[in-house]
């Protein structure tokens, strides 16, 4: 086996960046690894586990890049590190008009654009906060896409930015919808009189686009990055957002979205939510509705009954859609063997696959996932594990290393092919994200998989049934209609929205048992 593996001093660039890049290099015939990220602890030891690693690496830091590709063919590994460098090489940096300018610190950003308010900063954890300190201090809203800031730092900048009358949104903030831009991975809604703020970012995505089916609009969605909620950060952001859309006279109703917060900043919340004139709905997943608030506060159990309720709220005469209308679960259970008797959802969007279990607990029974918060739900072993399984599989545990699926979604077929050839697999459950961010064919790269899937189960006379949601819209780049429509060619089950993905699933799976 040929190997290269390169370090680089000194050169950052963004995790997307670097994820997206991992995938194109790991589709090349015949590449057999590939990884390039940054030198951080975690990096360096997966380069230690698939034998890529160099004594020169030892030393290497956070701000150091990490190369390295293996291949039976010298002549691939060339190619691929041509690519690399191609794709990695910064672009010349020429002044005049319509020249394109890469500025190399927060200063000289905001120097090149003044008329900008918004920083969107991906850079090594360590080195978030100073950045975002910097943002603040020139006056501009931040986005942290970042992850691996302390809660201390945390609070502070959120404090930082409460003071100063500015949003920040992280870290670990994937989702924003600000003025009708998306910022990392979003989606292309139309602008209308909603204005979400969500403290998960699929969780805010799924609410988005319901809400554009639904034929509404929104006016913004404020991440908060997801430990915002947590008591150490006492939900600064989610207040702030709840005020600075309160105060937006776009916004004529308010959705608040993430799972269920501490008590204390549940009070918090709903004594806030209180006070304000607009209608709030309130989407904490798994949460119960709280008696004794004012009648212009509403509660919705799930993503698709809150982006319902926040449209009715505008449109009250709108009729609510009959989900699963016709559909006929025995045509598809009927398919199914005695022995084929679980569920497996392979989820790329992690408030999705939340949703999911909360949907299918009520609608199945017992169900595990690596994303369970009660003790008796929570997986150990989601290769050994018998019965009902959904895995989040954007969970450190499964991106060690490796790009983000809703950035590479091929990274999910060994798991598709892993449960397929599992003679107790009856249905799985897939959920496709598109839009900004998001890969380009999440839908082709997929389907490959899926057919060898099915081979492998009818050379043991079984079939499988495989349920989707694609969550997009008609304005997203990928072509929504073309992703469905490729799905349904090749005998998939489709559906509107992740609780009618879900809900599906359960009615095949019941009646085959």
């Amino acid at each position: 086996m040929i190997k290269k593996a390169e370090l680089r001093k000194n050169m950052y660039f963004d995790s997307v960046t670097l994820m997206s890049l991992t995938g194109k290099i790991r589709e090349m015939d015949g590449v057999i690894d590939a990884v390039v990220s940054m030198a951080t602890d975690m990096n360096k030891d997966l380069l230690k586990s698939v034998g890529l690693f160099t004594e020169e690496m030892e030393g290497a830091g956070p701000s150091d890049l990490l190369l390295a590709v293996s291949s039976e063919k010298e002549e691939v590994v060339e190619e691929a590190y041509k690519m690399i460098h191609e794709l990695l090489s910064p672009k010349k940096k020429v002044q005049g008009k319509g020249a394109e300018v890469i500025p190399e610190s927060v200063e000289e950003a905001v120097d090149l654009l003044p008329e900008a308010n918004v920083a969107v900063l991906s850079v090594p954890g360590a080195y978030a906060a100073r950045e975002a300190r910097k943002a603040l201090e020139n006056g501009l809203h931040v986005m942290i896409f970042s992850d691996n800031m302390s809660l201390e730092e945390e609070r502070e900048l959120k404090e930082m930015g409460r003071d100063k009358g500015l949003l920040v949104m992280g870290p670990d903030c994937g989702t924003s919808f600000i003025s009708g831009t998306g910022l990392c991975f979003a989606n292309d809604v139309r602008r209308g009189g909603i204005g979400i703020v969500g403290a998960s970012g699929t969780g805010l995505q799924e609410v988005m686009v319901q809400i554009h089916h639904l034929g509404e609009g929104v006016s913004h969605g404020i991440g908060t990055g997801g430990r915002d909620l947590h008591e150490k950060i006492g939900g600064i952001m989610m207040l702030q957002g709840i005020e600075a859309l309160n105060n937006d006279p776009d916004t004529k109703v308010l959705l608040l979205v993430s799972k269920p917060p501490a008590k204390s900043i549940a009070d918090k919340i709903f004594e806030t939510i209180s006070k304000i004139e607009k209608p709030v709905v309130v989407c904490f997943l798994d949460g119960e509705p709280v008696e004794g608030l004012p009648e212009h506060v509403h509660f919705a159990k799930g993503l698709y009954e809150g982006a319902e309720v926040a449209v009715s709220l505008l449109q009250p005469e709108k009729e609510k859609k009959e989900l699963l209308s016709g559909f006929d679960p025995k045509k598809y259970s009927d398919l199914l063997s005695e022995k084929q008797t679980d569920l497996r959802g392979l989820y790329c969007g992690g408030t999705l696959c939340a949703e999911g279990l909360s949907i299918l607990r009520e609608a199945l029974g017992p169900v595990k996932s690596n994303v369970a918060k009660k003790s008796e739900e929570k997986l150990t072993d989601g290769v050994k594990t018998k019965g009902h399984v959904l895995l989040d599989l954007g969970e450190d545990e499964y991106t060690n290393g490796k790009p983000h699926p809703m950035i590479e979604p091929s990274l999910r077929n060994e798991h598709i092919l892993r449960e397929a050839a599992k003679e107790e697999t009856g249905v799985i459950l897939l959920d496709f994200e598109l839009g900004y961010g998001s890969h380009d064919e999440a839908v082709e790269v997929t389907l490959k998989a899926i057919e060898k899937a099915k081979i492998l189960a009818e050379k043991d006379d079984r079939h499988l049934v495989f349920v989707a949601y694609v969550l997009g819209t008609d304005l997203d780049k990928q072509d929504y209609h073309l992703q469905k429509r490729l799905l349904r060619e090749h005998g998939i089950l489709v559906f509107d929205s992740n609780k009618e993905a879900a809900l599906a699933a359960a009615m095949i799976m019941k009646k085959a048992v």
